[in-house]
């Protein structure tokens, strides 16, 4: 009998990796400790993380600090220096260096100018070109994913696990989407209870793959605003959206939770790149 540990065994021990990170972004987090919990010798499983995530640990704790970061820039009124703290650098100008490089612009201009604040402007004349919006008809998802309970900002941690079941099950290909399906209003629900499903597409044809729930994206009539940009940015377009680009165009949700569609990686695309199709499904 073959003892030797599968793409599946290896997956699933990185997944208590995953979650231990995201769990401990306020720690210091120790490579040998971090090799105990996924059960794999501390020479090689950091190569093995690197080889399933497509990116090292260290990049890995950045990239998630720096998102934190910035959903608090644009969320909060928390001090630069507050947010640098919290982000595990030694000052206020070390902060601004790393976040410069991964943003392109400094925390305080991010903070002041970034294109959030095209948010914080009413629609005059809803057809405006400066807004990427149309009307879409989608046809009906088969989705496979894990739900998520907590912080939206968060959902990563059950995407990244998600992500590897499919692949693990033989199930990710080039045609499949991520979308993360966000069931609560975080204005009226406790952010620990907030409820979303972070899900891949499903060709009609394949099985769900172990340790996946099967859900379904029904299709029909859509109003979609394509955001490009940082995920922390995304809060604030949902105000817009609801408060602003939908009564000026005269339309009303329907009765079913909106999504998101991401068309890129965060893993190898620099935050201010990333597109983000916001869908909300509207009555016909």
């Amino acid at each position: 009998m073959n003892s030797e540990p599968d793409f599946q065994t290896y997956q699933q021990r990185l997944m208590r990796v995953s979650a231990y990170i995201h769990n401990h972004l306020d720690d210091d987090l120790d490579f040998a400790g971090l090799a105990e919990i996924a059960c794999l010798s501390p020479w090689h499983w950091h190569r093995i993380y690197r080889g399933v995530y497509g990116e090292t640990i260290a990049a890995t704790v950045r990239r998630l600090r720096l998102h934190r970061a910035a959903g608090e820039l644009v969320n909060s009124d928390a001090s630069v220096e507050a947010i640098a703290r919290r982000s595990g650098v030694s000052s206020v100008q070390a902060f601004t260096r790393v976040f410069r490089s991964t943003y392109g612009i400094t925390p305080a201009r991010y903070r002041s100018e970034g294109r959030h604040r095209m948010f914080d402007q009413p629609v005059t004349q809803w057809e405006s070109d400066m807004y990427d919006v149309e009307l879409r008809t989608m046809n009906e998802r088969r989705l496979a994913g894990l739900p998520h309970r907590g912080s939206y900002m968060e959902i990563d941690k059950a995407f990244g696990p998600a992500a590897g079941l499919m692949a693990a099950g033989g199930a990710f290909g080039p045609e499949t989407e991520m979308i993360g399906v966000y069931y609560d209003d975080p204005g009226i629900t406790e952010e620990a209870a907030l409820n979303s499903f972070a899900a891949l597409t499903l060709p009609d044809d394949a099985d769900v793959p172990a340790g996946l729930e099967s859900r379904k994206l029904e299709g029909g009539r859509y109003s979609v605003l394509t955001h490009t940009g940082p995920y922390a940015e995304l809060h604030k377009a949902y105000n817009w959206f609801y408060g602003s680009w939908l009564p000026a165009a005269g339309l009303e949700p329907a009765d079913g939770p909106p999504c998101e569609i991401y068309r890129n990686n965060p893993r190898d695309t620099p935050p201010a790149e990333l597109v983000t199709e916001i869908c909300v499904p509207l009555k016909t």
